[in-house]
């Protein structure tokens, strides 16, 4: 039986155990409510959407998952461009929940107003509580439908439902519901290190966005 050669990038391979899988996802910033009517705001590496449903990966340790176990389910959702990743960076060491005895986040500062520590600038929301990132390029208000544990109850996995999406008007196609790819580009972290997009290589036969070239 003829054989045929397998192409050498597919044959060179290593079994390899990560001790992450983040590899590539866009980042999110996530405003909730505290009990005490502040707000609270986190960066997260792991959300993908489907139609007008978010998925949410987080960790249960921190202030935004107390908030959305709590029941206090409005969030709003922002996706912070590249030049943003420094804010990124700083937010990912502050948490809104005092650090405990065997806290399984490691060292992290205790700070209440994280948008004045990271230079960030709240805005109200219109249809939610907790207030949207100003300096996101596209912000979104939502609610979580569903919040839960994952399988070894290690995270919380959250649906959360889009009620409202906010687009600064550069990334956006004049006189459509569109946004502009060539103009967008989302912050993605990529096995904990950020990039943004390169250049557009091509666009999927489903797309519908109006191009100038078309």
């Amino acid at each position: 039986m003829e054989t045929t050669a397998l192409p050498e990038s597919a044959a060179a391979t290593r079994v390899i155990t990560p001790s992450i899988l983040y590899f590539g996802t866009p980042v999110a910033l996530l405003t909730t409510r505290n009990e005490d009517g502040t707000d609270n705001l986190a960066p997260i590496s792991s959300a993908w959407a489907l139609g007008q449903t978010l998925v949410l990966g987080l960790g249960p340790d921190g202030r935004t998952g107390e908030n959305l176990l709590a029941g206090r389910r409005d969030l709003a959702v922002g996706l912070p461009g590249p030049e943003l990743w420094p804010q990124v960076e700083l937010l990912g060491g502050l948490t809104g929940r005092p650090p405990f005895p065997g806290d399984p986040r490691g060292r992290v500062t205790h700070e209440p107003d994280k948008f004045t520590a990271a230079g960030l600038t709240p805005v109200p929301s219109e249809l939610i509580a907790p207030p949207r990132v100003a300096e996101c390029p596209l912000q979104m208000e939502a609610r979580a439908a569903a919040v839960r544990y994952d399988g070894d109850g290690e995270f919380l996995i959250v649906e959360a439902h889009v009620v409202r999406v906010h687009a600064a008007p550069g990334i956006t196609v004049p006189g459509t519901q569109y946004i502009e790819p060539v103009a967008w580009s989302p912050l993605v972290y990529n096995f904990r290190h950020y990039f943004g997009l390169g250049r557009e290589l091509g666009h999927s036969s489903r797309s519908q966005t109006p191009r100038a070239s078309e």
